[in-house]
């Protein structure tokens, strides 16, 4: 399997609701770094995973709706724990449709997995991974 990633990063407030965030139940703001793996069995005929231009701009897109906001208003959350695991799938979903969309071009139609991990600093992180 062939991987590449992109990397970018994007800012957040939020809280979690539940006895098991502590002090985390309180506003509280996150840097995440965000890691954004593609993989094919096969290069496209270019010798590519996929445009990194494409690839990069179009995650910075994504992330930028996100991108200083209370996550807690935002209304494709409402009722829902931002947790790092939850925004990995949330910003998968995200990338999924822009490839479906061809907004990452012709070379990303051939990715057949995706991955998004997030780095809530550096010892800890989470990331969803699925098939496209």
């Amino acid at each position: 399997m062939y991987r590449l990633c992109v990397r970018d990063h994007f800012m957040i407030a939020h809280s979690f609701k539940g006895e098991i965030f502590g002090p985390a139940q309180r506003t509280h703001g996150a840097t995440y770094v965000v890691d954004v793996v593609f993989q094919r069995p096969e290069l496209d005929e270019d010798g590519l995973v996929i445009d990194i231009g494409l690839a990069s701009k179009t995650v910075k897109e994504v992330l930028a709706g996100y991108n200083f906001r209370n996550l807690d208003e935002a209304a494709e959350f409402s009722g829902k724990n931002t947790t790092t695991e939850f925004m990995a799938k949330a910003i998968f979903d995200k990338l999924a449709g822009a490839i479906g969309e061809g907004k990452m071009g012709q070379t990303a139609r051939g990715i057949t997995h995706m991955e998004i991990k997030l780095h809530e600093s550096h010892v800890a992180w989470a990331s969803f991974e699925g098939a496209l």
